[in-house]
């Protein structure tokens, strides 16, 4: 199932062929037409508040390409939140585990030289602010208003709340959240992104488009 968002041509706006590349080139899970709808999202959020794209949870930087590239497009700036030592299903004997990202120095993961060498191929650097450390913790003390916030950060109720709660006041009116891994099926995968998207509609936010597990809501206003 997918509908997306229209710009003003009455299309949808689609990353550039090299932007696209470099998307699928990156490490990283998101499939091609997930990460078409996040930079349509990115776009439109980003023209119509003028205001930074946050995402929690970067990882390597394949969708980080995406809002780096509306961003840049926009004349705003993507905003990066992730302590770049791997959510818990990437660390050592989980499914999602990837050894080389392991920094043999200290024994634990960290994504942060990748995810800076994903931008800089990408040649996005300078659309970027990467922030390193723990959502709940950048949160709060983070005091600006943002267009958007995509959360893609931990699968646990734990974190997923913890982003939601950290993050949605400072989205402004008329923004976009977008929640990654949304699956009303537990037999598809873990619930907390669902239980943070039914949440997010009872709490007045209207969704705008549907993309495999991506969901892309409205805040009421603006």
């Amino acid at each position: 199932m997918a509908h997306h968002l229209r710009g003003s041509s009455g299309t949808a706006a689609r990353p550039a062929p090299e932007v696209l590349a470099s998307f699928e080139a990156a490490t990283g899970f998101m499939p091609v037409d997930e990460g078409v709808a996040v930079y349509a999202a990115a776009v439109e959020a980003a023209t119509r508040t003028g205001l930074p794209l946050l995402e929690i949870g970067s990882y390597c930087g394949r969708s980080t390409i995406l809002l780096a590239a509306a961003a840049r497009e926009a004349g705003t700036v993507a905003l990066t939140v992730d302590h770049h030592r791997g959510s818990e299903e990437q660390q050592p004997s989980w499914e999602y585990h990837d050894s080389t990202l392991v920094d043999p120095e200290v024994g634990r993961m960290d994504t942060l030289p990748r995810f800076r060498r994903t931008l800089h191929a990408a040649g996005l650097e300078d659309h970027v602010i990467a922030l390193v450390g723990r959502s709940p913790q950048v949160a709060a003390v983070w005091g600006a208003p943002v267009g958007l916030v995509f959360i893609d950060g931990g699968h646990t109720d734990e974190h997923a709340t913890a982003d939601y709660e950290g993050w949605v006041p400072h989205l402004a009116a008329g923004g976009l959240l977008l929640i990654h891994d949304v699956f009303p099926d537990p037999a598809d995968g873990g619930q907390a992104p669902y239980r943070v998207w039914l949440r997010a509609l009872a709490e007045g936010f209207t969704e705008v488009s549907v993309t495999g597990s991506l969901r892309v809501l409205r805040r009421s206003g603006g």
